[in-house]
């Protein structure tokens, strides 16, 4: 890489650092659709000249060839570039006033000065300053007067008690444990309803709820209480709540504040008494208490596993942080498929193929593949000649005919698995996995594909037609919601994250409608679930996302997953 050095940058370290940072080289060269990175280059307390970097949603790092022992963190590999994480506290104080030379280091507090505002931002700040970049909010209520998106010369204060300890701060990272998340997922729906009251005013009907300590109105009241999540939405949704709460600046809201949510954008659980949303909640949670599960053993014998990848193809789905749906998905419903197939005696399937790839998984992931194919027969292309929507409806048709091929040869129809993997673009305060099931209320008696959407294949001649029993509906959510909850176990006890407040959801509701994605929908499975494995606009979660070591680690949680749920 040629790098441009301007005219005149000087920069000095904070006396005590024991060295300069010299000058300031911005790259030429761009990742594609992304700010330039900026680079530093900083001296030692030996003299040395080392490199920084400054990335757009990656955050720090340090050339490490040089790094002195005492810079880096125990078990930290000095081979190339060094992650801020991997930097010792002194080697992050060292870094931080090497990159932000104009930065003040009080007792009280750290005063940062915006240098870079097209590759920093809140997120990058409270991640470098605080220790966790879902500090954001908190860093934001400290700073009321001053834009999200950074201005050059604008001043942040990072008080003492949000300071990481590494730096010298009484920071512990994010505070959003509440004590509903050790509970399952019924227990814990319940635990939120608690924490509402019921009233109205001139306004009408409302919920209250009183924030509690590290809440914030985005994630504790709008993406809790109501069914929305994506940014737009919730965005929205928390400005309305904001005006009708008497709230002027949401970041400024203190423990103990009122919040009014209007009954109407509740979700169902948290309807009030008699309304016909909380019985269907209800019915579906006592249907879930009387179905029993299905045995099949640690092998899982006489299992029949449908497992799709959203997207594909010329549609790479949601995309952020440098990052894209379709590809990472696949590679998890690969790997998924991999272990099932080498671990246990089930019938693995999958709806989609990506042909230049086959059904192997991947260690590096560098640009979308362009080609991918529906199973059918024949084979139908994801390749833009036919409208999307024929590409989504012939998954489940495709997997409906296998099911139905396996109940035809004796098969036991209630051990049939459908798994459908994506990756969300949510708010960004949203985090970790979230599991949608087919609500009972949402799935339709009867459908029939139409001509235009069955893409010709002979399998949309013998299983385009679905027709479902109120019975069916209600053991199809009970099943699937059994399944989910086995999921999340299995997934928080290796630690991997999963969607704070209500991670397992019947329905989405975004552009004014409520709906369930067609996939499960229609899917004719006894148990079926749409895993939204991370969400991309989240910085942490699409760091996970981009480790294939992360995309193991889900793959074995979820084969782990589903061999509890074949067991009584």
């Amino acid at each position: 890489m040629s790098l441009r050095i301007p005219a005149g940058v000087s920069l000095r370290m904070p006396a005590g650092l024991g060295g300069a940072a010299l000058l300031l080289l911005p790259a030429v060269i761009a990742v594609a659709q992304e700010p330039a990175p900026v680079l530093a280059q900083a001296r030692t307390p030996e003299g040395r000249a080392i490199l920084l970097r400054l990335q757009f949603r990656k955050g720090l790092s340090v050339e490490g060839k040089a790094l002195p022992k005492a810079f880096l963190a125990k078990g930290a590999d000095p081979t190339g570039w060094v992650a801020f994480e991997g930097l010792s506290p002194q080697g992050k104080r060292w870094a931080l006033s090497a990159l932000f030379p104009d930065d003040q280091w009080r007792q009280e507090e750290v005063r940062h000065t915006v240098r870079h505002p097209e590759v920093e931002s809140v997120w990058t700040l409270a991640a470098l300053f605080t220790g966790h970049g879902q500090n954001y909010d908190r860093l934001m209520a400290e700073n009321p007067d001053l834009p999200e998106k950074l201005r050059e010369g604008d001043t942040w204060r990072i008080p003492r008690n949000l300071l990481s300890a590494d730096l010298g701060g009484a920071g512990r990272g994010p505070d959003r444990s509440q004590p509903e998340d050790e509970l399952d997922d019924e227990a814990r729906v319940a635990a939120y309803r608690a924490l509402l009251s019921f009233g109205e005013d001139a306004q009408g009907k409302y919920a209250a709820y009183r924030m509690r300590k590290g809440e914030a109105l985005y994630s504790s009241v709008v993406i809790r209480y109501t069914d929305r999540v994506d940014p737009k939405g919730v965005n929205e949704l928390a400005d309305l709540i904001a005006k009708r709460s008497g709230i002027a600046d949401v970041r400024g809201i203190q423990p103990g504040q009122l919040v009014k949510i209007p009954v109407a954008y509740l979700a169902d659980p948290f309807q009030s008494e008699g309304s016909s949303g909380l019985a269907e909640e209800r019915e579906v949670r006592a249907e879930v208490r009387r179905t029993a599960r299905v045995e099949a053993g640690p092998k899982l014998k006489g299992v029949r596993i449908i497992l799709d990848a959203g997207h594909g193809g010329v549609d790479p789905g949601a995309r952020a942080n440098g990052l894209w749906e379709s590809d990472f998905v696949y590679d998890i419903t690969m790997r998924v498929r991999r272990l099932l197939e080498q671990e246990t005696e089930a019938q693995v399937s999958s709806t989609i193929r990506y042909p230049g790839l086959g059904f192997r998984s991947r260690e590096t992931i560098r640009t979308p593949s362009r080609a991918a194919e529906i199973l059918t027969s024949p084979p139908f292309a994801v390749d833009g000649e036919s409208p999307s929507a024929v590409s989504v409806h012939l998954r489940w048709v495709l997997a409906n005919d296998l099911f139905a091929d396996f109940r035809r040869t004796r098969g036991d129809a209630q051990k049939t698995l459908f798994l459908s993997f994506h990756a969300d673009s949510l708010h960004p305060s949203a985090r970790g996995s979230m599991i949608y099931v087919p609500g009972a209320a949402l799935v339709p008696s009867t459908f029939a594909l139409g001509g235009a959407k069955t893409g010709r294949v002979a399998e949309a001649r013998r299983s385009s037609h679905v027709a479902f029993t109120g019975r069916e509906k209600l053991q199809g959510e009970a099943r699937s919601r059994q399944f989910s909850e086995a999921l999340l176990t299995a997934l928080q006890k290796d630690s991997i994250p999963v969607h704070a407040n209500r991670p397992i959801r019947n329905v989405i509701h975004r552009g004014g409608g409520k709906w369930i994605p067609a996939v499960i929908r229609y899917s004719t499975g006894a148990t079926k679930a749409l895993i939204e494995v991370a969400n991309l606009t989240n910085e942490d979660d699409a760091t996970n996302l981009r480790d294939p070591g992360f995309r193991e680690r889900y793959a074995v949680a979820v084969v782990n997953a589903i061999r509890a749920y074949y067991r009584k």
